[in-house]
């Protein structure tokens, strides 16, 4: 069983179900089988199909060992109800898949899904704004001008300038880096930065970028606590207090310090269950439905760990700061609880970290349509999250020094644009400081003492070493 692996790129979801599906129906073992006294050819029962799938996505990159049972039989569910595969006697869609003896096999053709047609793209999602372009309305022709009335003083103040004793004022136009600039500045280096790094042409196929908010990435970069944390500025979007004490509760298992309430046997898993409650009632997932399809793209690079790591960071400073927030909180009591030793089973029949897992996957990534790997890629996902997630919740520092570095360098450039004289003063160039500080001549190196004048001469004995 060989499953390659899907890098990223534009409709991954896609390209990953129609490759398993193609494994499946070409490698899955087929053979004779009897029901009820009647046998039937090139078929496979139930829990077959659930031992064969199982392991072939537990051993693909593409899904990881952390696949469940209970997710192969969802996704078997699927096949039946898109007609990759129908129960012996023809039947499919409405039927129920069950982990059990009951006998399917595959139709004559399973159509697989087809690619939605590429929107046109441009291959530079950069495009700096024009500085030198005049704002409308500013040229010096249309500037009203006030009748001068001539007395001594203006008389002297144009003879003084006529004679070079004073410079004369010029109107210069002057556009300054504004603060919308900066903000979009910090939104296309960002994005040309996370496509970069997936190597795509564009990123419109995976990323509607006029969803991307510039203020949430600047918002994310720098209002961040000493931990790390995002700062909201709007409390109303905060956690609600009974939540954040009950995560904090089991991060810091067992010592509690905000609890007051008495401790029961279960009141670990009572507590667990209502953060589960309050994530699993979101009305939307932490990694939000617009940007599903990047979060997915960026799967593709988990083979290359560093790569993988250095895309999730851009791709969570995309999120809303509050978004951040909670995912950072989120993820911290996670991992905390999987590395506890102490928190006894908080669910029958589950590990801690699967269950992790499978509790939260679906309130951190999820689409707004219907996608048939949804569990299988947010499990992979909260899973490579939970292992890496203080590196990945971090602020990339390379990205932020280009970007605040580009944005120096254009406030040095217009400020030289509209002051050439005092720019060239605070500043001066080569061939300036050349006129300014003539070049001195080079003093001679002095001679020793003992240096011969004539030192290539062959050396001739004099009388003073004679014997």
């Amino acid at each position: 069983m060989e499953h390659r692996i899907v890098g990223p790129g534009p409709y991954r979801a896609t390209r990953l179900w129609n490759e398993t599906v193609e494994l499946f129906r070409t490698k899955m073992p087929l053979r004779k089988h009897r029901c009820r006294f009647k046998s039937y050819e090139c078929c496979f029962t139930a829990a077959e199909a659930v031992d064969w799938l199982h392991e072939l996505l537990r051993r693909s990159q593409n899904f990881g060992p952390e696949v469940t049972r209970k997710q192969t039989v969802q996704l078997l569910k699927k096949f039946l109800k898109n007609h990759v595969i129908e129960d012996i006697k023809g039947k499919w869609g409405q039927e129920d898949f069950e982990d059990n003896r009951h006998l399917y096999r595959f139709p004559p053709s399973s159509p697989l899904r087809p690619y939605p047609k590429r929107p046109p793209y441009q291959k530079d999602v950069i495009k700096f704004p024009e500085w030198d372009d005049p704002l409308p309305g500013t040229s010096q022709e249309n500037i009203p001008v006030r009748p001068v009335v001539m007395n001594s003083e203006m008389w002297y103040k144009r003879h003084s300038i006529a004679i070079g004793e004073v410079p004369a004022c010029r109107l210069v136009h002057r556009r300054q880096l504004t603060e919308a600039n900066v903000e979009e500045l910090w939104k296309t280096m960002t994005l040309s930065y996370l496509q970069k790094i997936l190597g795509l042409d564009s990123l419109e196929e995976v990323l509607d970028v006029n969803l991307v908010n510039s203020k949430f990435i600047i918002h994310n970069v720098y209002s961040v606590s000493n931990q790390g944390v995002v700062i909201l500025d709007d409390k109303s979007k905060e956690l609600p207090h009974w939540v954040l004490s009950a995560m904090k509760c089991l991060a810091n298992w067992p010592n509690c310090s905000d609890l007051k309430q008495p401790m029961y046997l279960g009141f670990e898993k009572d507590v667990f269950k209502t953060i589960a409650d309050y994530y699993g009632h979101l009305k939307e997932p932490l990694l939000t439905f617009h940007l599903f399809d990047a979060f997915v793209s960026v799967l593709g690079l988990l083979q290359k760990e560093k790569m993988a790591i250095e895309a999730f960071q851009v791709c969570c400073l995309l999120l809303p700061p509050e978004n951040r927030r909670k995912l950072q909180l989120l993820m911290r009591m996670m991992a905390r609880i999987c590395l506890n030793k102490e928190m006894p089973p908080l669910c029958d029949g589950f590990g801690t970290r699967t269950l992790m897992v499978q509790t939260f996957s679906h309130c951190i990534l999820c689409s707004k349509d219907e996608v048939d790997l949804d569990d299988l890629l947010a499990a992979r996902l909260v899973t490579f999250l939970m292992d890496n997630y203080q590196e990945i919740l971090k602020v990339p520092l390379a990205l932020q020094t280009s970007i605040e570095e580009r944005v120096a360098h254009l406030r040095r450039v217009q400020f030289q644009k509209s002051y050439p004289e005092v720019y060239q003063e605070r500043f001066p160039t080569p061939e300036s400081e050349a006129l300014l500080f003539p070049e001195k001549p080079k003093a001679k190196p002095q001679l020793l003492m003992w240096t011969l004048k004539n030192p290539f001469q062959p050396f001739q004995r004099t009388r003073s070493f004679r014997m």
